[in-house]
C-alpha cells in the first residue's frame, strides 16, 4: 500500500456552486511538457501513476488545460477516465493562448476561437462535458459581454458545468464587471477563481479575496509553493546552482531568492519544525487555513512529491502559527 492509499482528502464546498471539491486539487501542467533539451518532464505512464496515486487518497478534482503538453495532458487524462467512473470526479480545463502559428484567431475569448476549443477538449477528455472551463488569461480585445454570451451558450448546451476565471490578479473589477453583466442578462456568472497565491505571492490579498468573499466564489489557487522556493530546496547562500540554475530563469531568481523571502523562509522552517511536518507542507497548511481560499492545487513529478503534498492537508496550524507565518513577509500584507 502507498502513502497515498493510507490519506483520505475531505471535501469542500465549491464557493456557490452547490458541488463539493477535495480540499488539495491536483494541477497536470506539467503532464507532456516538454524541456529545452527535448525531454518529457512526466511521460504517459507517470502520470497515470500520479493520477491513480491522486484517487488513492480520495481526489476528485482534476486541472488541466488544453495547452498543458500540448493537448497530450488532457488525451491522458481522458484515458485514465475511461477506465472509472467519469461522474466520480471533477475535471477543469481552461482556454486562451494560440494554438496556430499565423492564426490571431486561435487565441483569446472570442465566440470562434471558444467553441472550436471546447469541441476540441471534449474529445480529448473523451467526455460529454467540462465541469469547470476557466479563461486562462482575460482577453481585452474580446467585449467582456460578447465574451459572457458565449461562455453561457456552452452552459446552456450541457457542455459545461461552471465557469471559471484563472490569473486576473490582481484585476478584481474585471471579474466583477463580467459577472455584473452576466447576471443582468440572466447568464451563467464566474463561481470559480484560479489566481496564483501563496506566502511569497500575496498579491489578490484586499480588493481580490474580498470581492470573492462577498460573492460567495470559489477560490483555487495555483503555484502554492511559490514555483518550488517554499519546499525549501534554494539556499540562502548558494541561491541557484548547478541544476537548478539550468531550470529556473533570472526572473524567478529576482522574485524568489530575495533576503526577504529567505527571511520569510526562516520562519517557515521554524514552524514546519514545531509541527514535524516539512516546508512544503506547512506552507499548503498555512494557504487552506486562509479566510477565502477553497482549495489549493497541488502537482507533482514524483509519487513521493505527491504523497507529502497531499499529506499537507493532515496538518493543523494554531492560530499563533498562521498570524506568524503571514506576519513574516512583512510589508503591505502583513495581517491581512
Amino acid at each position: 500500500m502507498t502513502d497515498s492509499e493510507a490519506l483520505d482528502l475531505d471535501f469542500v464546498q465549491l464557493g456557490g456552486t452547490g458541488i463539493q471539491t477535495s480540499e488539495l486539487q491536483f494541477g497536470t501542467w506539467r503532464f507532456g511538457k516538454e524541456t529545452e533539451e527535448g525531454n518529457v518532464e512526466i511521460d504517459e505512464d507517470r502520470a497515470y501513476e500520479l493520477l491513480d496515486a491522486y484517487a488513492d487518497a480520495g481526489g476528485r478534482y482534476i486541472d488541466t488545460a488544453d495547452v498543458y503538453g500540448r493537448g497530450k495532458a488532457e488525451e491522458w487524462i481522458g484515458n485514465w477516465l475511461a477506465d472509472r467512473q467519469r461522474e466520480r470526479f471533477t475535471v477543469a480545463s481552461k482556454i486562451y493562448w494560440q494554438i496556430r502559428d499565423g492564426d490571431p484567431n486561435s487565441r483569446g475569448t472570442n465566440r470562434k476561437n471558444i467553441r472550436h476549443r471546447v469541441d476540441e477538449i471534449l474529445d480529448r477528455l473523451d467526455t460529454d462535458y467540462i465541469d469547470v472551463l476557466y479563461i486562462h488569461r482575460w482577453d481585452d480585445q474580446t467585449d467582456a459581454r460578447e465574451m459572457m454570451k458565449t461562455l453561457n451558450g456552452l452552459v446552456e448546451a450541457g457542455k459545461v458545468h461552471y465557469l471559471g476565471a484563472s490569473t486576473l490578479r490582481p484585476n478584481a473589477w474585471k471579474v466583477a464587471k463580467a459577472n455584473q453583466i452576466a447576471k443582468s442578462e440572466g447568464w451563467e456568472p464566474f463561481t470559480v477563481l484560479q489566481p496564483r497565491y501563496n506566502l511569497v505571492d500575496r498579491e489578490i490579498e484586499g480588493d481580490y479575496l474580498e470581492m470573492a468573499r462577498q460573492e460567495n466564489l470559489a477560490v483555487c489557487p495555483w503555484s502554492p509553493l511559490g514555483q518550488g522556493f517554499l519546499t525549501g530546496k534554494y539556499s540562502r547562500d548558494e541561491g541557484l546552482t548547478g541544476e537548478s540554475r539550468a531550470v529556473e530563469s533570472s526572473r524567478f531568481e529576482e522574485s524568489y531568492l530575495t533576503e526577504e523571502n529567505f527571511d520569510l523562509h526562516d520562519e517557515l522552517d521554524a514552524v514546519a519544525d514545531e509541527v514535524d511536518a516539512t516546508p512544503a507542507q506547512t506552507a499548503l497548511a498555512w494557504l487552506s487555513h486562509r479566510d477565502g481560499v477553497t482549495a489549493p492545487i497541488v502537482g507533482a513529478r514524483t509519487i513521493e512529491q505527491l504523497d507529502e503534498n497531499l499529506s499537507a492537508a493532515a496538518i493543523d496550524l494554531s492560530d499563533e502559527q498562521v498570524e506568524r507565518l503571514t506576519e513574516a513577509k512583512g510589508g503591505p500584507y502583513a495581517g491581512l
